[in-house]
């Protein structure tokens, strides 16, 4: 039985009328004068942020990098993954792919080997490293200094993609697959994202349940970064995802994104990623995942707007513009003809 205890979300506003003693989170674009007080045996209540412990309004307000949304765009080198597979499995596709990416606006790039969609099968190591090394080298021989991030699970690929020069880790399984990541990552002083799963890859979709979807992603992610702290990887260094689709139906889905500002609670960046994902597809009656980029941008928008810091996607052409245009809206800024 899970020790009870209170989970502070901030409800955050944007726009230019920040009032007196509103406080700015993770001092970013969001600002708050009140917050969500969540409990696993009591009704949510709503305090003023004066009324916030000091601890949490610290770990609220801590200003993180990035300051500004950034993009992460999916390059997916595999002849499986659930929306572009095959479509970069040639590493000179994939490397142009890649390049396109960094020059559309995307800050980041995730390449990943091995996919992780529903139902899949585990890759070899071997196969992984042989997928991904190329690309890395080659975008980085080709001058391209856009940090590289790599999606996998496994010690190996993670020591030979940092080798390489990529820059991060995007581990699904939160440190939870390879006991060896965690020193991987550690030693080479790279970022990591720790992501929320619950199952395999193979059998996660598998009637997921959850005592309170919200609180139980928030313990394992607060769980997961004391863990990489205590392997020497710098909270500095970590992003946290709650991993949307990874074990979770629409209902658990839409439970986290409506409430996804709560993981500022955790002192480091949001990583979302929902890009043409199949509960966009169920609610929009959306069969190819190709034809989800509207919806995939409507949550995109929607996380911007609860403070989310990093959006990992398909389509960067397209939420590049959809960020530039959300930004200067919300903003207030003026746009003048060019």
């Amino acid at each position: 039985m899970r020790s009870d205890k209170d989970y502070y979300r901030p409800l955050i506003q944007i726009g230019p009328a920040m009032p007196p003693g509103a406080l700015a989170v993770a001092g970013g674009w969001g600002w708050f004068t009140k917050a969500e007080v969540l409990s696993r045996s009591r009704p949510p209540e709503i305090i003023g942020a004066a009324d916030l412990p000091d601890a949490v309004r610290s770990a609220l307000i801590t200003p993180r990098a990035p300051m500004v949304p950034q993009i992460m765009g999916i390059v997916n080198v595999t002849p499986d993954s659930f929306s572009d597979g095959g479509q970069f499995a040639r590493t000179d596709a994939a490397i142009t792919h890649a390049r396109q990416m960094a020059q559309a606006g995307a800050a980041i790039l995730d390449i990943g080997g091995e996919s992780t969609r529903p139902g899949s099968d585990a890759v070899s190591t071997k196969d992984e490293i042989a997928r991904i090394l190329p690309v890395i080298t080659g975008l980085r021989d080709q001058g391209i200094a856009t940090p590289i991030s790599v999606d996998t699970r496994k010690a190996d690929v993670a020591q030979a993609a940092l080798a390489a020069g990529a820059d991060m880790i995007n581990d699904v399984s939160a440190l939870g697959y390879d006991p060896d990541m965690a020193q991987i990552v550690a030693t080479h002083g790279a970022g990591l994202c720790l992501m929320h799963a619950k199952g395999d890859p193979k059998t996660m979709q598998d009637d997921p349940r959850y005592d309170h979807v919200l609180l139980d992603v928030y313990d394992f992610l607060e769980e997961r970064i004391a863990i990489a702290a205590a392997a020497g990887i710098a909270p500095s260094r970590i992003s946290v995802d709650p991993g949307i689709g990874f074990g979770k139906n629409v209902a658990h889905n839409l439970a986290l994104l409506a409430r996804i500002g709560l993981f500022h609670g955790l002192g480091c960046p949001i990583l979302l990623g929902v890009s043409r994902k199949r509960f966009i597809g169920t609610l929009a009656g959306a069969a190819d995942p190709k034809a989800r980029m509207p919806g995939s941008l409507a949550v995109a928008l929607a996380g911007l707007a609860q403070n989310v810091q990093i959006l990992r996607v398909h389509d960067v052409v397209e939420t590049a513009q959809a960020v530039t245009l959300w930004r200067a809206v919300t903003s207030g800024d003026t746009l003048h003809d060019q």
